[in-house]
C-alpha cells in the first residue's frame, strides 16, 4: 500500500493520502469478498495469492473517481473496480511468466507460478479474467443495463488484441530488436499497458451516465497518464532497487528492451511524463474540483517510487 509520505508532493490542493487511505481498504475488503477459498482448493487460493498481495490499487481507484466525478454513486462502480483489478492480477501472473518476462518477485513477494507452478500459474489467470467479466454482470446493480454492457465492451477490447495482448505481442516481437522506433515502442505502451489503465477511467464514467464528450475527454486524460505511467515505469527500472520495485530490478536492460530511457535518455523521458500529466490535469480543468482526485492521481504517476 501506498505510504502518506510518498504523495507528499501530490497534496497541494487535495488530500491525496487520506483519499487513498479511505479507498484502498474499501478495495481490499470488496477484492476478498469477491473471491473466496473454496473447491478446487489450488486454484482459488493461487488466484488470492496474487489478487491479495497488496499494490496501489491504482487502477480501481481511477474507475471510483471516475464514477463520482461524473456524479455516480461509487459504490456502484466496485464490481468493475475489483473486476479491473482481476485483470491487472492475470496481467502480471503471466507477464512473470518464464515464458514472458520471466521474474521471481511481484510486489515483494515469490511470482505465482514459483509458489504454484506454471501450469496453476497460467489457469489462475485465466480464472480471474473469465471471473472479471461475470462479476461485472453478476454484481453491478443500480445500473442500466446498456451502461453494463458499453463498459463490458470496453474491458473487453482493451484486454483483447487490440489492447492488451496486441501490445503484449509487440513486445515480445521487439525485444532485442537493435532499431525499434519510439512509434512501436509508443504502441507497445499504449496497448500493453494504456489500453486497461483507459479503460479503467472510461469505465467508471460509463457506469456513471457521462456524455460522449465526456468520454471523450477522461479517455484522452487516461491516454495520457497511462503513456506516463510506463515512462516512469522505464526510468524507475533503471533507478530503483529491488525492494523499492517489489520486483526484480534491471530486468529492461537484462531482456535488451526498447525503453523511454534508452532511446530519449532519463532527463527527458522524466520531462515528457511531466508533460502527459500536465496535459491530462488540463483536460479534466472544466470539471472543477469534482476533477480533484484525478488530478491528484495524475500527479501521482509521475512522482512515484515504484
Amino acid at each position: 500500500m501506498t505510504s502518506t509520505q510518498d504523495l507528499t508532493s501530490t497534496t497541494t490542493a487535495f488530500d491525496l493520502a487520506a483519499y487513498l487511505i479511505d479507498r484502498q481498504p474499501k478495495v481490499e475488503a470488496a477484492l476478498d469478498a469477491a473471491i473466496r477459498p473454496a473447491y478446487p482448493d489450488t486454484i482459488y487460493a493461487a488466484m488470492r495469492y496474487s489478487l491479495l498481495a497488496g499494490g496501489k490499487r491504482l487502477r480501481p481507484i481511477l474507475c471510483l473517481a471516475s464514477c463520482e466525478l461524473i456524479g455516480g454513486d461509487p459504490d456502484l462502480a466496485m464490481p468493475m473496480a475489483c473486476a479491473l483489478e482481476m485483470i491487472h492480477t492475470m496481467s502480471l501472473i503471466h507477464d512473470d511468466l518464464p515464458a514472458m518476462d520471466n521474474d521471481d518477485y511481484r510486489r515483494g513477494k515469490l511470482t505465482n507460478h514459483k509458489v504454484y507452478g506454471e501450469d496453476i500459474a497460467i489457469l489462475a489467470g485465466d480464472g480471474l479474467l473469465a471471473y472479471a467479466f461475470e462479476y461485472i454482470a453478476t454484481h453491478t446493480h443500480g445500473v442500466s443495463a446498456d451502461r453494463v454492457l458499453k463498459a463490458i465492451a470496453n474491458l473487453a477490447r482493451a484486454v483483447g488484441a487490440d489492447g492488451l495482448v496486441g501490445g503484449q505481442v509487440v513486445d515480445l516481437e521487439s525485444e532485442g530488436q537493435p532499431d525499434i522506433s519510439v512509434e512501436t515502442l509508443t504502441y507497445i505502451h499504449n496497448h500493453k499497458t494504456g489500453a486497461l489503465l483507459k479503460s479503467c477511467v472510461v469505465c467508471g464514467a460509463i457506469l456513471a451516465g457521462a456524455t460522449e464528450s465526456e468520454i471523450e475527454k477522461l479517455a484522452k486524460f487516461a491516454h495520457n497518464i497511462g503513456l506516463a505511467f510506463q515512462i516512469i515505469d522505464d526510468i524507475l527500472d533503471i533507478t530503483a532497487t529491488q525492494a523499492e520495485l517489489g520486483k526484480t530490478a534491471g530486468k529492461d536492460a537484462q531482456a535488451q528492451k526498447a525503453t523511454y530511457p534508452k532511446l530519449w535518455g532519463l532527463e527527458e523521458s522524466k520531462r515528457q511524463a511531466d508533460k502527459l500529466v500536465a496535459e491530462a490535469k488540463t483536460i479534466l480543468s472544466e470539471f472543477g474540483d469534482r476533477a480533484l482526485p484525478l488530478q491528484a492521481l495524475a500527479d501521482y504517476i509521475t512522482d512515484r517510487k515504484n
